[in-house]
């Protein structure tokens, strides 16, 4: 007879064991899976019409999954975001944000990448969040430059960029790691664009033109890739010498502000003198040709007159000749002392001279006692 028959075995009635006790509960024991399976029968018997499996409730299980599977199609776009249609892993559109519909998967999917976000990156310098307030700390191996006259130069700056509108399947489909791809294209842009160029501008007045330099050479690289990036700015942050020796470069700049401010005064000199040099020999040049002129004139009025004065002569000789000498001697005689010299009374009565009183010297005279007496005054 077995054992289950014979009141609980050969050691008693009861679950004993050989050494009187029964088995040992080591903890909660498992749900039992058929137990489950019943369950989960009996609770679906009691939703489906009739209370089991019928046709209509087989047919009810199906509309109500495939209702659930078309609703899971509906999807939302954020204000940052572009959506990107995927059928059967095919771009086939893209959505602007809102809320939108496309074919249940495996149909069709949709990746949400923030496309209408612009991205910074920081090349050069990296925030340290760990020291004290925050702050940008240098990273020599990306920053570290050689310019074209084999100077070094510390160049930091920044890159912004985002992703083109109509180029949001290159970036998904075309490029792996979109963020480092544009890393390493601006700082391979920015190393060619310092190579070409000698540190003295890049210190004072190139900083523009070695930007938009910058970001046409990676604008024209990434297009080249086909990324659907798009590079808004670069912005050069710090451009310094190394710091072993800046202070000597920080001397050449003072000296060649130093110079050009003196290049500027003397420019500044230059422009007052010679325009007034330039309008001395203007006049000296005006006042010659006035000369030149006024005895041009004289010489034809002098010429005229001596050919009128031969077409008299030429008509009456005598009494041309008599005026003509007599214009002269009035010419000769009229600024010189005047002495008369009696030629009758030379016959040993007199010395022959006839007195003669000056006239014009006595008038003279009292003029110029009184311009005298004011120089006296003064």
């Amino acid at each position: 007879m077995p054992w289950k028959n014979q009141g609980g075995g050969p050691w008693g009635s009861g679950p004993k064991g050989p050494w009187g006790s029964g088995p040992q509960s080591s903890g909660p024991r498992p749900p039992d899976l058929e137990d489950l399976l019943r369950r989960g029968q009996d609770r679906l018997q009691s939703i489906l019409p009739g209370g089991h499996f019928s046709v209509m409730g087989i047919v009810l299980l199906l509309v109500a999954a495939v209702a659930i599977w078309a609703l899971s199609g509906f999807f939302r776009v954020q204000s940052e975001e572009l959506g990107v249609v995927l059928r059967f892993g095919q771009h086939v559109r893209t959505v602007g944000p809102g809320l939108h519909y496309h074919a249940p998967y495996p149909i069709e999917s949709v990746l949400l990448p923030k496309a209408l976000r612009v991205s910074t990156l920081s090349i050069g310098m990296r925030y340290d969040e760990s020291r004290r307030g925050g702050s940008f700390r240098d990273v020599p191996e990306e920053s570290l430059m050689l310019t074209g006259d084999e100077n070094i130069v510390d160049v930091d700056f920044t890159v912004l960029w985002r992703i083109k509108n109509d180029g949001v399947g290159d970036y998904l489909f075309n490029i792996q790691n979109p963020e480092g791809t544009v890393k390493a294209v601006a700082e391979s842009a920015m190393r060619e664009v310092i190579g070409r160029t000698n540190i003295q501008p890049i210190l004072t007045g190139a900083r523009t033109a070695t930007e938009t330099a910058v970001q046409d050479l990676m604008q024209k690289t990434l297009d080249s890739y086909n990324s659907g990036v798009l590079i808004q700015q670069v912005q050069m942050q710090k451009v310094d010498p190394p710091a072993q020796v800046i202070d000597a470069f920080r001397d050449v700049q003072a000296a060649r502000a130093d110079l050009e401010r003196l290049q500027n005064e003397a420019q500044t000199y230059a422009n007052r003198v010679v325009p007034d040099a330039r309008g001395r020999g203007a006049q000296i040049l005006q006042a010659a040709q006035g000369y030149k002129e006024q005895a041009v004139a004289e010489a034809k009025g002098q010429t005229a007159r001596f050919l009128k004065v031969y077409d008299e002569y030429k008509k009456a000789p005598d009494v041309t000749r008599q005026r003509i000498y007599l214009e002269t001697m009035e010419r000769v005689l009229g600024s010189a002392d005047k002495v008369v010299i009696d030629p009758g009374s030379s016959g040993g009565q007199g010395q022959g001279f006839v007195p003669y009183l000056p006239l014009t010297e006595l008038m003279r005279r009292p003029q110029a006692a009184p311009q005298a007496q004011q120089g006296s005054t003064r």
